[in-house]
């Protein structure tokens, strides 16, 4: 019975490896990646202003193509989307593949550490552009 238990260790611990992109998320590393990546386009914080992209405060939990004054993308504004972080990961892994249509010019971001990390610095902020934790 011991031969039994010992592969099914080792499938679980490999698991573990290839876990979920947001299973692990360091909002610190996320600011860092949003600096780096996204602030040309896009703002957040308590003075945000929409860009060539739109406020991403309160992104999470927000239907997309909803912030006001900002000029969305027929595929995007009438997407019924809803942004978690389900949907998140693969908008930024690949805008164009996960939106057809969308105005994101960006190519999207592949490393799925960045993608987790930038999920986390974005739920910091509320709707208000308060940071929340």
């Amino acid at each position: 019975m011991p031969a039994i238990r010992l592969p099914a260790l080792a499938l679980l611990a490999l698991a573990a490896t290839f876990a979920s992109p947001v299973a692990a998320q360091d909002a610190g590393k996320g600011e860092a990646v949003f600096k780096r990546l996204c602030s040309t386009c896009h703002m957040v914080g308590a003075d945000a202003k929409n860009r060539l992209g739109p406020i991403l405060n309160g992104i999470v939990g927000r239907k997309a193509g909803t912030v006001a004054g900002y000029a969305y993308s027929p595929a995007n504004r009438d997407s019924a989307v809803t942004w978690g972080e389900a949907e998140l990961a693969p908008y930024l892994r690949n805008p164009r593949e996960f939106m057809p249509g969308t105005k994101m010019i960006y190519a999207g971001l592949r490393n799925d550490g960045d993608i987790a990390d930038l999920i986390a610095y974005l739920r910091r902020f509320d709707a208000d552009g308060k940071a929340v934790n």
